[in-house]
């Protein structure tokens, strides 16, 4: 509605992740050199945590483009369900062409599959997003798909991804035997009020933006009102667009910002968090 007004080439605000869209400031880059390790590396568990709308799901999309082609990849978006579904995910996922009935019948072939993938030199990963949802039994049944090994190599790594309730649940005393396989870990923290300043600034860029459309002042009320969270970023910034438009004002300052604050209902700076380091176990 608003692209030609300002003269862009598509909207650069869309709340869904895109990893066209996607900004590596330091806390991004940090978890995606994590990522990239634990690919490296293969050792089985690794986990990354943050807050909804801190670009998760951005990362891990991102990600799967890295990859090596001949690695199979399962990504399980809803590991809530019952188990024998969850067997068959992945068994579609990895193109196992077979739908199981029991437990044991989908290990044996598990099994199998993952020694011919070893075989042929394929690394395989599982993808679990959300998994603050995972709960006790998933995990276990998860556990005991990482047990099948090869002379002590990993044959299977698994990534948890999801926001910060997994890391209480994986400290349980019933779920240490997972958790203390965890091998790397790392915290998205929201950005930073400069951080904020400049991917606002990327993604008008990429959206093909050729001058500067939101005013320093407006930048840092977003930031104070959003607590620096992307997807709350995305909110404030498309909605003050679209107000800009139909107030014909070429430039979104202050006034526009905390019009739209009042719009989404949006309280000021309730989600801002400390800063919680990565760390390597």
């Amino acid at each position: 509605m608003y692209l030609d007004y300002y003269e862009l080439t598509t909207y650069p605000f869309r709340t869904n992740p895109d990893p066209g869209f996607l900004w590596f400031g330091e806390k991004h880059k940090e978890a995606l050199s994590l990522l990239k390790y634990g690919i490296l590396k293969q050792d089985g568990f690794l986990l990354l945590t943050g807050d909804v709308g801190t670009g998760k799901t951005s990362l891990i999309r991102y990600l799967l483009k890295l990859i090596d082609s001949s690695a199979l990849v399962a990504t399980i978006h809803d590991p809530d369900m019952p188990t024998i579904d969850f067997f068959n995910y992945l068994s579609e996922e990895f193109k196992m062409n077979r739908v199981f009935t029991t437990k044991a019948d989908f290990l044996i072939h598990f099994k199998k599959f993952l020694l011919r993938a070893h075989s042929d030199h394929q690394s395989i990963f599982v993808i679990i997003d959300e998994a603050q949802r995972l709960n006790h039994e998933r995990l276990e049944e998860i556990r005991l798909l990482s047990n099948i090994e090869l002379d002590d190599q990993k044959l299977i790594n698994i990534f948890f991804i999801g926001q910060s309730e997994i890391e209480k649940i994986l400290m349980d005393e019933k779920n240490k035997a997972i958790g203390q396989r965890i091998n790397l870990s790392y915290h998205i923290q929201p950005l930073d009020e400069l951080e904020t300043v400049h991917y606002i600034a990327h993604r008008l860029k990429i959206a093909g933006a050729k001058r500067g459309i939101f005013t320093v002042a407006a930048c840092r009320e977003i930031f104070s009102i959003s607590g620096g969270v992307p997807r709350l970023i995305n909110s404030m910034c498309d909605c003050a667009l679209l107000s800009g438009f139909a107030r014909d004002r070429k430039v979104v300052d202050l006034k526009l910002i905390n019009e739209c604050q009042i719009d989404l209902r949006i309280p000021i700076g309730t989600i801002v968090k400390h800063n919680k380091p990565a760390h390597d176990p």
